[in-house]
């Protein structure tokens, strides 16, 4: 495997359990019968008898990103451009994502842009690209850096910029419980990282 092929397999590749060790949909629906008692209520009763399959349910989608491959769906391109070569920029995709330290919600929006090398992508693949990533237990910032990475090894754009703007649960209803905080993450490469283009994209992107 070439060193590029194996950089762009330690980004896109998913890092769950193997198939053969993952549990199954009952044992998972125990677990979650399991924390409804530790957290001092009874799933015999009749309104949490569902709630343990409901939870599995719902994990399938939360996690789906897991089951996807990122690098994959970017694999499509248009070389018909007309001659384009100036800024692609895909503004507020919506984040839904989960933090992996105390599995809470992640609420935002990400913006991406690339400036192309001959080839394009479908703009819904970008919106794609981030859901992928996004369902998955995450951080912010490795979340900001698998897709820039993906999306700049897969198309190889002369540059590539991702900003992420989004709050966390985990910090406003646990903890401190700080309301109405955001984080924003960003990383920029190719011509992005250098001046002017850098202080372009990010006068573009934050207005």
């Amino acid at each position: 495997m070439l060193e590029s092929d194996q950089a762009l397999a330690s980004v896109a590749a998913p890092m769950p359990v193997g198939e053969n060790s993952r549990p199954s949909r009952a044992e998972a629906e125990a677990a979650v019968r399991t924390l409804i008692r530790w957290a001092g209520d009874e799933p015999a009763r009749e309104g949490l008898l569902a709630t343990p399959a409901r939870v599995v349910r719902a994990y399938e989608e939360w996690f789906a990103g897991y089951r996807q491959d990122p690098a994959g769906l970017l694999s499509r391109t248009f070389g018909e451009v007309g001659g384009y070569d100036e800024l692609v920029i895909l503004r507020d995709i919506p984040l839904q994502s989960t933090c992996e330290h105390h599995m809470a919600a992640i609420r935002g929006v990400v913006h991406i842009a690339y400036l192309p090398n001959q080839r394009v992508v479908g703009i819904s693949k970008l919106a794609r690209l981030v859901e992928a990533f996004g369902r998955r237990l995450q951080i912010q910032e490795r979340l900001t850096v698998e897709i820039a990475d993906t999306l700049a090894q897969v198309l190889q754009p002369r540059g590539v910029a991702v900003i992420v703007q989004a709050s966390h649960e985990c910090l406003s209803s646990r903890g401190v419980r700080l309301h109405g905080v955001s984080m924003q993450t960003r990383r920029l490469l190719g011509e992005f990282a250098q001046e002017p283009r850098r202080g372009e994209i990010l006068a573009t992107l934050a207005g």
